[in-house]
């Protein structure tokens, strides 16, 4: 929570570093002067030494009728001549001035004919001249030691490594206040966070009641889907302090560093309640432990076991709430998901189309956008984007329009950013030979009429042969129902779409390019899928002979078998079955409709681009019907 963060924004401060060191440099080299300074107050100016003279000289002085005016100090002697200049001498601090000058043979009428004034030296300056020499080292070695244990204990000192990092945000001081209204879509999400507001803002209606809110609330969802912008606008809605802090940022160098980390975090959360706690990414501290596989190491389960210890802590009195984020429920410790720990679990889901239009709504709003642009269309062609995918989305439309040099975004611009965000920007500089057009045209022309001519399978909405990211074409096909599961018979209509292009190489040219090899594995993986995971294979039944999420080494998957040697040759003939099957429906579709393939690559190798009402018109020209 200290400098160089923020506390009101969370954001580090630019040059905080910086900063500290060179405060610190300024303020050491100040105290070096005021030292100088002092001792030359007590001390004397060496540059007034001109001005003293022997007691000798002052007696002549007196006795030649020069001085107007005697003033004395302690042992210091003030002497004032007629012509106004000042001198000064020394006596003995024992004798009185009058005893002095008549000792040296000053005349006494003389002496007396002269003003003399005593000042009498305070009783502070006098100790503090006579002590300031012995306290000057003292002093000077107790601010050395003052400035490197303020080093030690600094952000950057080994000293602060058990510090939270966490960003907190003070309700007032929240640029952009996130609420509810600025987050579309999600709605049973929201709906279950709308409790956890409600107790903020009131806990006696629910202690009353002897009710008792969650502790702790675990979001999950695929990336992108909102979970942090949700935390965010609980704490908006609530106005209340929110701490963030990611899980990778509570482990370090030295040992037991994140343990005190979340001790810190917790202590500073209780003393701003009611607040929220968001720890981002949980799933690095959090996974399961004893393991020994998948990153598990001591210090990450200390760290865990610090946020158990701590969450179990809580008083129902206080007004804390800890909200984490995942996209990887499967790995975290059982510990962690237990009631009175993590006990209320919301799930996050990709936004549907109608969601897709609200979020894009609210991203539009500080654009201008053409006034024949429908969002609509977006939202259809969007299927699978998440919140995030959609914000970059918009931003690239954008992007687009400022770098054509128009003032609003069209419709066009829009079109073009979902291809962008989907595959990638179009590469210019990548030039096809006539052969390679060709072939390119070919293969993305069998996809389309497979998937044309197929029951279960999606509508063409868009075909392409223009390179983008690292596809030569693409094939673009969007379902008219948005479908929360797929059956047997689609999963098979799919690989068969997959396999269109390996099939009219095969067919057409004779010869396989490099071209089919993403297609291959996408559709080897999904069969394999089918066989092991969902149990749509009839030769080995209903089983699921694999867990939804293996285990990781070296950075290459490593699942857990449990079947035996016999039972993977089964798993591979059924997976081989699937494969040839589908090629086999794919290669029929192909040289039955050979006229309309040509027809479709003809006219790709014109535009490059074919959109779907121009796909249709030529399938309906071949006297194919759309009908399925």
């Amino acid at each position: 929570m200290k400098a160089p963060h923020n506390p009101k924004t969370g954001k580090q401060k630019p040059g905080g570093v910086k900063e500290a060191i060179y405060k610190n440099v300024v303020g050491l080299l100040a105290f070096f002067l005021i030292i100088i300074l002092i001792n030359n107050i007590f001390n004397g100016d060496p540059t007034t030494d001109s001005k003293i003279v022997p007691l000798n000289q002052i007696v002549q002085d007196i006795q030649s009728d020069k001085v107007s005016k005697i003033t004395t100090s302690g042992s210091v002697i003030e002497v004032t001549y007629v012509d106004g200049i000042k001198k000064e001498s020394k006596k003995e601090d024992q004798s009185s001035l009058t005893e002095t000058l008549a000792n040296l043979g000053v005349d006494k009428a003389k002496l007396t004919a002269i003003p003399f004034e005593v000042k009498n030296e305070s009783g502070f300056a006098y100790w503090l001249g006579t002590l300031f020499p012995f306290l000057l080292p003292i002093l000077f070695f107790l601010f050395i030691v003052w400035f490197l244990t303020r080093q030690m204990r600094s952000q950057n000192g080994a000293m602060a490594f058990g510090n939270s990092r966490a960003r907190m945000m003070h309700p007032e001081g929240q640029k952009q206040k996130i609420t509810f209204a600025d987050v579309a879509g999600a709605k049973e999400a929201k709906h279950e966070l709308e409790e956890v507001v409600d107790f903020l803002k009131n806990p006696k209606k629910f202690s009353d009641i002897g009710a008792r809110i969650p502790k702790g609330i675990l979001l999950m969802g695929a990336p992108g889907t909102g979970k942090t912008l949700l935390a965010r606008a609980v704490a908006g809605e609530a106005n209340v302090s929110f701490f963030s802090i990611s899980g990778s940022e509570f482990v370090e160098l030295f040992v037991g560093v994140g343990a005190s980390r979340v001790r810190d975090m917790f202590k500073v959360a209780r003393m701003s309640a009611p607040a929220i706690i968001f720890i981002d990414e949980i799933d690095a501290v959090g996974r399961v432990r004893g393991v020994g596989m998948g990153g598990g190491n001591d210090e990450r389960e200390q760290t865990l076991n610090q946020i158990l210890v701590e969450m179990d802590g809580f008083e129902p009195a206080e007004a804390v709430i800890v909200m984490a984020a995942t996209n990887r429920p499967d790995v975290l410790d059982p510990a962690l998901l237990r009631p009175g720990r993590f006990d209320r679990r919301v799930t996050v889901e990709l936004p549907d189309r109608k969601d897709r239009l609200e979020i894009l709504k609210v991203h539009a709003r500080n654009k201008p956008l053409e006034e024949n642009t429908r969002l609509e269309t977006v939202a259809e062609r969007t299927s699978g984007f998440s919140g995030a995918d959609l914000h970059n989305l918009m931003n690239e439309a954008a992007i687009l329009a400022a770098r054509e040099g128009n003032k609003k975004i069209s419709q066009h611009d829009l079109i073009r950013s979902i291809e962008k965000v989907m595959l990638g920007p179009i590469r210019q500089t990548f030039v096809l030979t006539a052969e390679e057009k060709k072939l390119t045209a070919y293969h993305e022309a069998g996809h389309a009429i497979v998937s044309t001519m197929l029951k279960h399978s999606d509508p063409v909405h868009k075909v392409s042969i223009i390179s983008r990211g690292r596809a030569l074409g693409y094939m673009l096909k969007l379902p008219t129902v948005e479908r929360k599961t797929q059956s047997k018979h689609e999963f098979l209509d799919d690989i068969a779409v997959t396999l269109g292009g390996y099939a009219v190489e095969k067919s057409i040219f004779g010869d396989i390019s490099t071209g089919p090899s993403n297609d291959l594995q996408v559709a080897s993986a999904l069969a394999r899928d089918m066989v092991t995971k969902y149990g749509m294979s009839d030769a080995i039944g209903p089983i699921a002979l694999l867990p939804a999420g293996g285990k990781t080494m070296f950075g290459n998957g490593v699942d857990d078998k449990n079947f035996s040697e016999k039972t993977a040759q089964l798993i591979d003939s059924e997976v081989e079955k699937i494969m040839k099957t589908a090629y086999d429906r794919a290669l029929e579709i192909i040289n039955k409709h050979r006229s309309a393939l040509d027809a479709i690559v003809k006219e790709l190798v014109e535009k490059e681009t074919l959109e779907q009402a121009e796909y249709e018109e030529i399938i309906k020209r071949e006297g194919i019907s759309l009908e399925k």
